[in-house]
């Protein structure tokens, strides 16, 4: 990392955090969406520092007990033809641990797996397979050779592009990111993804059954944003509404006062913000009274102050931070990670060996269906794990979850 780049993340700690996991789910492969027309302006202000999440605490050791008994299959599926033939029910786990980028992010989704798998009676079942930036092949060489009956993982898309193009003859996968393009996964190869694009696909079904039809979209420049954005306007054209009018975010005051004027001239029922939680508060107060849907990282580390200012915005977030009291989730294990990115990806270890634990079979389910901690999974003809999150809406600066659609 550069002296620049260190400085920055010294500074904005939760800033670079949340710049780690949007690089995470967006490494090169990704679309960018084309550039969203409205006003453009200067330099944005910094805004103020906010405290570090705490660090991500050690694992507890793995329990050597017995493997829990595995989920009877519903449906069989036509057995992948590219796995190797698996000489154990093993699990292995292939994580960027070791990688000094996404080691972090790693080592909340390897907790969250093995929370789950001790809380089973099943940790001995998996092994970990960790590697650097360069050392993925190599990792799940081991894997091969371990006979595990699943690999979950990689972790990155990147990681995702090098296995489908130099390991085609591999155990069976339960990825944690998605290609390029999701209709084309391998047939031994299941995709599990905390992508934002579920999230904006639902928050528009949202904003159209509340009765919304013409929509404005306030996006930044950044991938995630822009992934968002686009999937939305995708998705609200595909159900009946008009093209949404989009605007580029830019946080110079004049160009806010021009996009003010600009919303008041040309009013929309609802109002859609893509943009980081730290200009959330800053983008709000520039948009007519109204409906807000946002994309669902607006809130991440706020405090209760800014969150006031963002009262009556609703967006998407994962059951593990909606609703942790909820029946099915009250009894996992927690981990305490004091940041809403890390624990979102702990969420995403806990669902991983869900999944794991029926993708391990000799012949895997045809049909899946989880009330899981980032959402209810369903798993989709394409292989990839549909995923539904809680609309929660930010109510005298707490975050509260709405009742579900049946």
């Amino acid at each position: 990392m550069t002296s620049a780049a260190s400085h920055f993340a010294a500074r904005f700690p939760h800033v670079a955090l949340l710049a780690l996991v949007a690089l995470l789910w967006t490494a090169s492969g990704c679309t960018v969406a084309p550039p969203l027309s409205g006003a453009r302006g200067g330099a944005a202000t910094a805004p103020a520092p906010r405290p570090a999440p705490a660090p991500v605490p050690d694992s507890a050791p793995v329990v050597q007990t017995a493997p829990a008994p595995a989920a009877a299959p519903i449906l069989p599926a036509t057995p992948s033809t590219g796995s190797t033939v698996p000489r154990s029910d093993a699990i292995g786990l292939l994580l960027p641990l070791e990688s000094p980028t996404y080691g972090r992010a790693a080592e909340a989704v390897r907790s969250g797996f093995m929370a789950a798998a001790e809380r089973a009676g099943s940790g001995n079942r998996v092994r970990v397979f960790a590697h650097g930036d360069d050392g993925l092949l190599p990792a799940l060489a081991g894997a091969e050779r371990a006979g595990v009956a699943l690999v979950v993982g990689p972790l990155t898309r990147d990681d995702l592009k090098t296995v489908f193009a130099m390991a085609p003859a591999r155990p069976r996968l339960l990825a944690l990111n998605v290609p390029d393009d999701p209709t084309r996964l391998p047939a031994d190869a299941y995709a599990l993804t905390l992508g934002v694009e579920g999230d904006a696909t639902l928050l528009a079904r949202v904003a159209r059954a509340d009765g919304a039809r013409t929509v404005a979209l306030v996006a930044s420049d950044a991938p995630l944003q822009r992934r968002f954005a686009t999937a939305f306007a995708a998705e609200w054209r595909r159900i009946g509404g008009a093209a949404p009018r989009e605007y580029r975010f830019d946080a110079n005051p004049e160009v806010l006062g021009l996009l003010r004027r600009e919303l008041a001239a040309r009013p929309a029922d609802a109002m859609v913000l893509a943009v980081d939680a730290e200009y959330a508060a800053l983008a709000k107060s520039f948009l007519p009274p109204g409906p807000v849907y946002a994309v669902s990282q607006i809130a991440d580390g706020l405090p209760t102050t800014m969150l006031r200012d963002l009262d009556g915005v609703r967006y998407v977030e994962i059951p593990w931070l909606a609703d942790p009291d909820a029946p099915a989730l009250a009894q996992m294990p927690h981990a305490n990670l004091d940041s809403a990115v890390l624990e979102r990806l702990y969420a995403l270890g806990l669902d991983a060996y869900a999944l794991a634990q029926q993708l391990a079979e000799p012949v895997p389910p045809s049909r899946i269906e989880l009330e899981g901690a980032t959402g209810r999974l369903s798993l989709a003809p394409t292989r990839v794990f549909e995923r539904q999150g809680r609309i929660v809406a930010i109510r005298e600066g707490r975050v509260q979850a709405l009742p579900m659609a049946p």
